[in-house]
């Protein structure tokens, strides 16, 4: 299955103006033949912690914009919006398929202390996992990569490919594709990450996009501009790397459970 990655920036705070500037980038990746493209980290409006601008439900413009855009180029759709939550918004993500139907949601978990965002946002509480042709894939936001609990849980749940829309920030690049690969290495799967790029009123951007194999092997990465990236997944790569080193199988989650004093 191939995977396209949209390395584009944001028209800031303005959603209609993006999803606009999205259009080709999706039309490029029919071309290609992708199954799936992926938006970076809130794309419609641009990654502001504090911002409640453009907040809204599942029937809201922005999450009809990406379902239009599945639905008219016929392929699958991940984007992210300012989703109304129970007390504050939750910075989430929704996947539609081909059709435009709704086929998995995410809520970031971690939010990113150092901005505040926890201030302003309430945090997910749950995965998001789907299914496109035969591969299973799971969902992480941006600060979450830095967190492995989730990656761990979801290669138990047999997840072969995990995508990351991130705002991932030019100061802090160097990590970016060290925790792609680590993650993708440690727990046998695909890692797409996928950056804006750009400068917007909250911080600099310079996009680096990175796709990692079940061996932690870089196999694609993209430039510091605005591009359009594919990878290539293949389900029996993941379970290839399961078979010779079966790591989710050989955990000893009893002892650490020991060595962390519970009893």
């Amino acid at each position: 299955m191939k995977i396209a990655g949209a390395q584009v920036g944001s028209v800031w705070e303005n959603p209609a103006a993006s999803l606009e500037k999205a259009e080709p980038y999706v039309q490029a990746a029919v071309e290609r033949g992708a199954t799936l493209i992926c938006f970076p980290e809130q794309f419609a409006t641009g990654w502001d912690p504090a911002s409640a601008a453009y907040v809204q439900d599942r029937t809201g413009p922005i999450v009809s914009g990406f379902r239009h855009l599945a639905r008219e180029f016929g392929i699958a759709v991940l984007g992210s919006f300012r989703e109304q939550g129970r007390a504050r918004p939750r910075n989430s993500c929704i996947v539609f398929d081909r059709n435009g139907e709704e086929i998995a949601s995410y809520a970031k978990c971690h939010l990113f202390s150092p901005a505040h965002e926890e201030d302003h946002y309430e945090p997910g509480q749950d995965l998001g996992i789907f299914s496109l042709e035969g591969i299973s894939c799971g969902i992480a936001i941006c600060y979450d990569l830095r967190f492995a609990d989730i990656f761990r849980i979801s290669a138990e749940r047999g997840v072969h490919a995990i995508l990351v829309p991130a705002a991932w920030p030019a100061s802090r690049i160097g990590h970016w594709e060290l925790f792609i690969r680590a993650r993708a290495l440690d727990h046998q799967l695909y890692m797409i990450g996928v950056n804006t790029t750009g400068i917007t009123p909250v911080d600099s951007y310079c996009g680096t996009s990175v796709a990692a194999d079940p061996q932690g092997t870089v196999i694609a990465r993209a430039g510091t501009g605005e591009e359009l990236f594919m990878v290539e997944i293949e389900r029996e790569n993941v379970l290839n790397a399961r078979e010779a080193l079966p790591v989710i199988r050989d955990r000893k989650p009893e002892v650490y459970s020991r060595m962390s004093g519970d009893r």
